[in-house]
Order: C-alpha cells, then sequence, then structure tokens
C-alpha cells in the first residue's frame, strides 16, 4: 500500500511510487513535480540529529509564511531548521560553512546532511575533490523518475 500514513513513515510513499514529490504536513501529503535535474554534492558531517531536538528548540520559526510549489522550484528558499542545527552542532556549521565557499548550499531536514546543487557532474566532482577528510561526501544525480520505476515501465 503506498499510500501516505505518517505512521509508516514520510518518506516511504516517495520511494512506493518512484516520481519526485512536494511533501506538505509532516511529510504525507505528496504532489508530483518535475523539477530540472540537477547535480548534488551530499555532505555527512560525522553527526547525528536527534529530530525532537530541532523541533523542541524554542528558536525555531513557527510562524514562517506557506509557499506554493511554484513558488520554490523557482525562487531561492531556506530551511528554517538550519539556524537551529549550525547553533547547536559545529559539525553542521562546519560542513555548511566550507560547502558555501563553493555553491549556494543548505541543510537537508532536520539534517545532518548539507547539500549543494549544480548544473553538471563536472562542478560538483570538482567540489567534492576538495572535501575535508573529516567529512563524508558524495555526488549524486537528481532524478523525477526513479531508475526502478523507469525500468518497469
Amino acid at each position: 500500500d503506498a499510500r501516505p500514513d505518517a505512521r509508516r513513515g514520510a518518506d516511504v510513499p516517495v520511494f512506493v511510487r518512484g516520481h519526485a514529490a512536494f511533501a506538505e504536513g509532516v511529510g504525507e501529503i505528496l504532489t508530483p513535480v518535475n523539477p530540472p535535474e540537477k547535480w548534488y554534492l551530499v555532505a555527512h558531517p560525522g553527526v547525528s540529529i536527534p529530530t525532537p531536538v530541532i523541533f523542541k528548540d524554542p528558536q525555531l520559526p513557527r510562524n514562517t509564511p506557506k509557499r506554493s510549489i511554484d513558488t520554490l522550484l523557482k525562487c531561492e528558499f531556506s530551511n528554517d531548521c538550519e539556524v537551529i542545527a549550525r547553533k547547536r552542532f559545529r559539525e553542521v556549521d562546519a560542513a555548511l560553512s566550507w560547502l558555501l565557499e563553493y555553491a549556494p548550499s543548505r541543510l537537508t531536514g532536520t539534517g545532518a546532511c548539507v547539500f549543494a546543487e549544480f548544473d553538471t557532474e563536472s562542478c560538483a566532482r570538482q567540489v567534492l575533490e576538495q572535501a575535508p577528510e573529516w567529512l563524508n561526501a558524495f555526488v549524486a544525480k537528481g532524478v523525477n523518475l526513479s531508475p526502478l520505476h523507469r525500468e518497469l515501465l
């Protein structure tokens, strides 16, 4: 059953359906989207961040205006959790500080991974070659249709 269900985990329906989607609520409301298929450098700074630590922080904004999918796909946006993660976890702050030297970068969800978007694989790999030894990083291509679903179609 691929219907969204917060008890199962918000990410499960995205992988079962096999198509890029915009998640709302706690991830249970999914709308298919087709963003440009860019290249990403994803880096883990070697620390785990328990989601409740971020959501219970009194400094986390609770009144950020809701934006439409179209708006988010066309304009710059930020992650409200990033400021909290950077303050509480120096490893996240160091990873973002490093990656921001090369490209606009953000925290993934509540963390701990950080990422940057690139137009080409070669640009992403050039930055990856500069990664500090303490940072576990990789390059991946964003895809709108799961390779498994593509194979089965």
